[in-house]
């Protein structure tokens, strides 16, 4: 009867931390159904496929992780892809394509020969859902209300969108700032460990950051957000252009930079190319990908009365045609990051891209 005694309160914790357990799966799949799907293609991965969590975010009694994926080349001079996606949790089409594509990639190593041999010239890093407590909540910002591509210490060099550019009003309106000077939020601490480990040294290394956002045309974007003027790597960018717009004539992408649009303080990949391409020698092109979600609002107008029909599209054929429409591109930069000694601008060329990219973006900003 002792033992049974015992017993009884550690069999009543058991059975109290199941219930418990079970609560929060279900919470999950009901709130965040992407990282149920993501958990459950992970445990299906084959050996090649390294996955774990970087740091945790925390929610109520919910501990969310924040999953890195690994898959490729192991040398640490192989040329590397990010790819980022669920930085704003609203915008849940982001997070859905990396993962489409990750899916399908998964499903090609068990056969696909070619994507094994181009796997063992480069190395590819996958944070699905960087904002996990955001899309929980359904809300742009991550729990403690600070906007995430608002959260890194670069400040504009001119006036900045009112709001929109970032604000240190309140948390409780959009495009909150947050306190980056005393340190970024945990996600992006969780993404920064990510780069500093896994860029420096490399000769080349692109990250798409994957979103949706007002706008007609799907847009891909590149820094600067903070000032209007050209970065340095700009001739890189002009070239990645190029030899896309030769392989694909009738794609549907616009290249701009950022600051075309308006200026922000705390950009992310402002702060993140500045700080790798700093001392590196090699280069790093940070990219983000805008899916124009007015498109979708025009065919389904009701989509207005809906906060995530504002960034998401719901028709069942249009969610899956998005799903499918990136996956060129994605693969496209893989096979442009594996073979970039054949295009990337090296003096006279580089010069020349350069201006080429000034003329084409910067003609009247300077």
């Amino acid at each position: 009867m002792t033992e049974l005694r015992d017993l009884t309160p550690h069999t009543a914790i058991a059975d109290e931390q199941t219930q418990r357990g079970q609560q929060q799966r279900k919470q999950l799949r009901t709130f965040l159904p992407e990282m149920t799907a993501l958990e459950r293609m992970l445990a299906e991965a084959p050996a090649q496929v390294e996955s774990y969590v970087v740091d945790h975010v925390a929610l109520d009694d919910l501990q969310l992780p924040i999953y890195r994926v690994d898959i490729g080349s192991p040398r640490p001079e192989a040329p590397v892809v990010l790819l980022v996606g669920g930085v704003h949790g609203l915008e849940r089409i982001g997070s859905q394509v990396v993962m489409a594509w990750l899916e399908g990639v998964l499903k090609r190593l068990a056969w696909d020969e070619q994507l094994a041999t181009l796997l063992e010239r480069v190395h590819v890093t996958i944070l699905p859902i960087l904002n996990p407590g955001g899309m929980y909540l359904n809300q742009r910002s991550n729990p403690s209300g600070v906007d995430l591509m608002r959260n890194a210490p670069i400040t504009a060099q001119d006036r900045s969108a009112f709001l929109l550019g970032g604000q240190r009003l309140s948390r409780r309106l959009p495009w909150y700032i947050g306190d980056p000077e005393q340190g970024m939020e945990v996600e992006n601490q969780a993404l920064e460990t990510v780069i500093r480990e896994l860029l420096p040294g490399r000769s080349f290394s692109v990250a798409l950051d994957c979103h949706s956002g007002f706008g007609w045309q799907d847009q891909i974007w590149f820094p600067y957000a903070y000032r209007r003027r050209p970065m340095r790597r700009i001739a890189a960018v002009m070239a990645l252009k190029l030899i896309w717009e030769q392989a694909y004539p009738n794609h549907d992408y616009k290249f701009e930079p950022q600051a075309r649009h308006y200026l922000t303080h705390g950009d992310l990949w402002d702060y993140f190319y500045k700080q790798i391409n700093r001392d590196n020698p090699g280069v790093f092109l940070p990219l983000t990908l805008e899916m124009g979600s007015w498109r979708w609002i025009r065919k389904r107008p009701r989509q207005l009365f809906r906060l995530d029909g504002l960034f998401n599209p719901l028709v069942p054929h249009r969610h899956k045609r998005v799903l499918r429409t990136h996956l060129t591109w994605i693969d496209f930069l893989l096979n442009a990051a594996a073979s970039h000694r054949n295009w990337l601008p090296e003096r006279e060329q580089e010069a020349m891209l350069r201006e080429a990219a000034i003329m084409h973006w910067y003609r009247d900003s300077i």
